[in-house]
């Protein structure tokens, strides 16, 4: 069975909902600001909240990163109510979380509580870029773009398609409430390194150098706008791959957590142009081939090409191929993934490339 509603979720007259056994599955982002209370705070009031499932530490804590949870705390729920905010691309870790979730509640079987999404707006826009994996990829990530311009609701039904689901799911509109509608989804930080307006626009490429020796700003004020690392040498060669949409300056930072913690860091700042499109994953991948050729110590973890999940893209990192290769085949690709998007589609706007 699956639904979706265009009344708020405390609206909802389901039985499991008033009188059922509640797990509520959330981030920070689940405060209501309507009501100044959080999600779960409906089901406390009500008298049905068993447990609620969050992030470990405080929400900025760096590495703050996954929602705890596990199959014995699911059992004899009639209902898991799931409220953060995804950030449009692939990789976040607590949408992530929600598929392993997913996958969770599909190993109980008949005994599975039905799953409720409150949904919210993708910080990211409708815009699509990147390529649908086409190798093993991460577990609990499903088949789409890099940047994939959809909502979480849009990727749980997604999801639920890929994996056969046969438990109730049931997406609340992000239209349902005065609080989706009106609030920016970035003034609340979705998690601990995408701190504000920029951070998801420049994730789709950013969240790559995590399983690099560069690091992209964990542990500052503006991670995934800072690149850099101990051994890179001051200044702005004249080579440095530059794009559309964005600027680059020298820069230094000393990180207060991750990788090179207290270690000062020479790099580059990636400043975004008001008004114009920035391809992050390509000017990434630019930038990652142009680290390769010019510094020793730049490296890729074995994460790295499992995150990446595209053997053209590969290639082109391994200078293999030329870069106008590798575009026309993420070109290619982002058309492929918004012809099977408009599939899995709750909201009449469309997902689209970059011209």
């Amino acid at each position: 069975m699956f639904s979706f509603r265009t009344t708020p979720l405390e609206d909802q007259l389901d039985r499991t909902l008033q009188e059922g056994r509640i797990g509520c599955f959330c981030t920070q982002n689940c405060w209501d600001t309507g009501r100044s209370r959080w999600m779960y705070d409906i089901f406390r009031l009500r008298g049905n909240l068993q447990v609620v499932f969050t992030p470990r530490d405080a929400e900025l804590t760096p590495g703050t990163n996954h929602v705890d949870f596990d199959m014995e705390r699911l059992q004899g729920l009639n209902a898991v109510v799931v409220e953060i905010q995804d950030v449009g691309v692939r990789y976040f870790n607590y949408t992530k979380d929600v598929m392993r979730l997913m996958e969770m509640l599909q190993l109980l079987g008949d005994e599975a509580p039905s799953l409720y999404v409150v949904d919210h707006i993708n910080p990211s826009g409708r815009v699509v870029e990147g390529t649908i994996p086409a190798v093993v990829g991460e577990m609990f990530v499903p088949k789409v773009a890099h940047r994939h311009g959809l909502t979480l609701g849009e990727l749980v039904n997604l999801y639920a398609a890929e994996i056969g689901a046969k438990f109730p799911i049931h997406i609340i509109s992000a239209r349902a409430t005065d609080s989706n509608r009106q609030l920016l989804p970035w003034t609340i930080a979705p998690a601990s390194d995408i701190p504000g307006l920029f951070s998801s626009y420049l994730y789709s490429g950013g969240g790559l150098w995590n399983n690099t020796t560069v690091t992209p700003g964990i542990g500052t004020a503006r991670p995934y706008e800072y690149i850099g690392a101990p051994f890179v040498r001051p200044g702005l060669p004249v080579d440095l791959p530059v794009v559309e949409g964005a600027i680059l300056r020298p820069c230094s930072f000393t990180p207060a957590a991750g990788r090179y913690a207290g270690e000062r860091c020479q790099g580059f700042q990636i400043m975004l142009l008001p008004g114009e499109d920035y391809h992050s994953l390509l000017h990434t991948l630019r930038l990652m081939r142009w680290f390769t050729e010019h510094y020793s110590a730049f490296e890729f973890d074995d994460a790295f090409w499992t995150k990446l999940a595209d053997p053209v893209l590969a290639e082109y990192l391994k200078g293999s191929i030329p870069f106008d290769v590798a575009k026309e085949h993420v070109k290619l690709e982002e058309q492929k993934w918004i012809r099977k998007a408009k599939r899995y589609l709750l909201y009449d706007d469309q997902p689209y490339r970059m011209k």
